[in-house]
């Protein structure tokens, strides 16, 4: 008799316990600061004020069911934390170089607040912009412009790191290691911009470094093997320093379209590509297990008309190799036309991607998004998809 009951207490404790949690899946919001986009607010520069600020943040998203932060801590060669490489962010103190005052580090309470709610820290890190708007934009006298001109590039009104540059790369390689190294983040993460977003009748001007480090290639070819090569020494650098530390990269949510790849490109229509403008082979990092995870930015609706939703769900589906992929979700666009007025529309595209095997979560943009609630989608994540909470997916490949 005794074993009997001992059995049913184990069956309704595995019942219960199934019944209040949710299977796996990761649920991310991007904290954007470049700009003050997200956090901190415009012209708050006080750190107790900023500290409030990130509370009020985190717990919005806790209420909501979100076990994931996307931080950015490095914008634009900047830091949100103390480096010895570089200064002091402008979207933090308002001056670049300029520590925070009452002092402290961002960083080390962004990560002890957000673990402390049972959530994990990506550190999301922009790798080769340096400087926003070229003649606006705050710089310090000990920025790595100032210290190493001859490593940049002039684009638009911005100026980049030159990817083609050895000696930039094995300085961004630094950077990298620096925060893994010495913070308890649960991964380093890279968005979208690699090389940068075509200027219409403007060419990228990296010649010096092509005629230096081209060995033949084609520009293309040569332009992708530095996005590559980068890639795979970051890779090594992060997993040296913490083996336990992931690697993630939020692409453009178009890898290559059909009628340049009629073998591995989706069925999109014109517009840009990661592999032929942005120069990132992400399919190729997928492949070698150079990234932890991929979240495709799907910003687009469903039957959109040259990039629709639903399709471009199902290519990503089709292409991971084996590692995680979370879909980018476009909060922000709610009621910027007739299909992101729909109340329907992104309650749609949870239930859609929840259905394919390869796709493990999600991730949206952004955190200020949330905060009035548009469309009711707070409180669809909160009352219903994320009503009961969800672990983050485990990776088979780190022990």
């Amino acid at each position: 008799m005794q074993k009997y009951f001992f059995f049913l207490f184990l069956t309704n404790l595995f019942i219960c316990k199934s019944q209040s949690q949710a299977k796996p899946e990761f649920r991310g919001v991007w904290v954007a600061t470049v700009d003050n986009i997200d956090w901190p607010t415009k012209g708050n520069f006080n750190s107790e004020a900023q500290k409030a600020e990130f509370i009020k943040l985190l717990d919005m998203h806790q209420r909501n069911g979100i076990n994931a932060l996307i931080v950015q801590i490095r914008p634009a060669a900047d830091a949100l934390y103390p480096s010895q490489y570089e200064p002091w962010s402008e979207w933090l103190t308002g001056v670049q170089g300029q520590p925070p005052v009452p002092y402290y580090d961002p960083l080390e309470f962004m990560i002890t607040e957000t673990h402390k709610r049972g959530m994990v820290f990506h550190a999301w890190m922009n790798p080769y912009r340096a400087e926003f708007t070229i003649g606006t934009s705050s710089i310090s006298a000990t920025h790595i412009t100032k210290l190493h001109p001859e490593w940049f590039l002039t684009y638009g009104d911005k100026r980049y790191f030159d990817p083609g540059n050895k000696e930039v790369q094995q300085y961004v390689a630094g950077v990298v290691k620096d925060v893994v190294n010495r913070y308890p983040i649960d991964a380093i993460h890279f968005d979208d911009y690699f090389y940068p977003y075509r200027i219409a009748g403007v060419t990228f001007p990296d010649n010096a470094s092509y005629q230096q480090y081209g060995n033949g290639l084609t520009k293309d070819d040569w332009r992708r093997s530095n996005t590559d090569s980068i890639i795979a020494l970051l890779s090594r650098v992060i997993k040296a320093t913490n083996k336990k530390c992931q690697f993630g990269i939020s692409p453009f949510g178009i890898w290559r379209s059909v009628d340049r790849d009629p073998v591995n490109g989706s069925k999109t229509r014109g517009g840009a590509s990661n592999y032929d403008d942005l120069y990132a082979d992400i399919l190729l990092w997928l492949k070698n297990g150079w990234i932890d995870y991929v979240a495709p930015q799907l910003y687009w609706e469903f039957g959109h008309r040259t990039a629709p939703y639903d399709l471009l769900l199902d290519w990503w589906n089709n292409h991971t190799f084996g590692r995680q992929c979370y879909i980018g979700l476009g909060i922000y666009k709610a009621n910027v036309n007739k299909a992101w007025r729909e109340t329907s529309q992104l309650p749609r595209q949870i239930e859609a991607l929840r259905t394919k095997p390869n796709i493990q979560g999600m991730i949206f943009f952004s955190s200020k998004s949330f905060e009035n609630n548009p469309n009711g989608w707070s409180d669809s994540l909160r009352l219903h998809y994320f009503k009961e909470p969800a672990v983050i997916p485990a990776m088979d490949w780190i022990k």
